[in-house]
């Protein structure tokens, strides 16, 4: 009997979750987003005959498509306010516009070609297995679960990083972004500066992107729908930790525990 209590107490405070809750339970998520292979993909220890593979995922998984998984929350939200932010973050993605640039998706090739590689293999990127995956369970979430679980998925975890804290609590400090010569394409593998154009377009929308995305979660998001957002969130981020350790592996990286086992 202490047990089915305790289970229905469980259910009632999820069911019964604020805004502070909400919020904080979506930080602890997005504070969750990290993977071991960051630091060593950061310090230019993928071999450069690899690096297409890093690339061709990342393109192939979310990337190219991104606007797509936006498009599909701004078809299932009835809320005007919502839509229009939504709209705003399509066209900048699709056209590159208000930052004065390029779609985005487009923008991002200019890696592979400043890098010397063949764009042809971004035509048809072949997924490996758990990049596959993670890309099907996005297909899920942004497509039959209702704006707000589309929203949070593209918004916050697929544009968003573990430092949203500092997007919308006072006296968090993001780390600093490195200058452009100390990007880890440009630093270990020759890429020309001219070739970051993504990072100067996302920088010029960055603040009012995760401003917008938390103001949408957090002030149209109705409490019953909160809780399919947060079971998603966590979907989610389990299915992109699996992609990146396969990610990783396929890359040539070995985490630091899987070395010390092997040796």
């Amino acid at each position: 009997m202490g047990a089915i209590t305790y289970r229905w107490q469980r259910v009632l405070l999820f069911v019964a979750m604020n805004r502070y809750e909400f919020k904080d339970s979506l930080l602890r998520v997005m504070e969750r987003k990290v993977h071991w292979s960051q630091s060593a993909l950061e310090g230019g220890q993928v071999p450069a005959g690899r690096l297409h593979i890093l690339l061709e995922q990342e393109y192939g998984v979310w990337v190219r498509d991104y606007p797509i998984f936006l498009g599909r929350a701004y078809v299932q939200c009835p809320l005007c306010k919502v839509r229009r932010e939504l709209a705003e973050n399509l066209y900048e993605e699709e056209t590159g516009k208000i930052s004065g640039s390029a779609p985005h998706a487009e923008l991002f090739l200019e890696y592979p070609r400043g890098l010397g590689m063949s764009l042809e293999r971004f035509r048809h990127p072949q997924l490996l297995p758990q990049a596959a995956a993670f890309r099907a369970l996005l297909d899920e979430a942004t497509s039959g679960h209702g704006w707000a679980v589309a929203t949070a998925v593209t918004t916050l975890f697929l544009e968003g990083t573990q430092h949203e804290r500092c997007v919308i609590e006072p006296g968090h400090h993001k780390p600093p972004v490195p200058r452009a010569h100390h990007h880890p394409l440009v630093k270990y593998y020759g890429l020309p500066v001219s070739c970051l154009a993504l990072e100067r377009a996302q920088r010029a929308v960055e603040s009012a992107h995760r401003k917008g995305a938390w103001h949408l979660m957090l002030d149209f998001v109705d409490e019953r729908e909160r809780p399919a957002v947060l079971q998603w969130m966590g979907h989610v981020l389990h299915g992109w930790l699996h992609y990146r350790d396969e990610l990783a592996e396929a890359c040539g990286l070995v985490s630091a525990g899987s070395a010390r086992r092997a040796g």
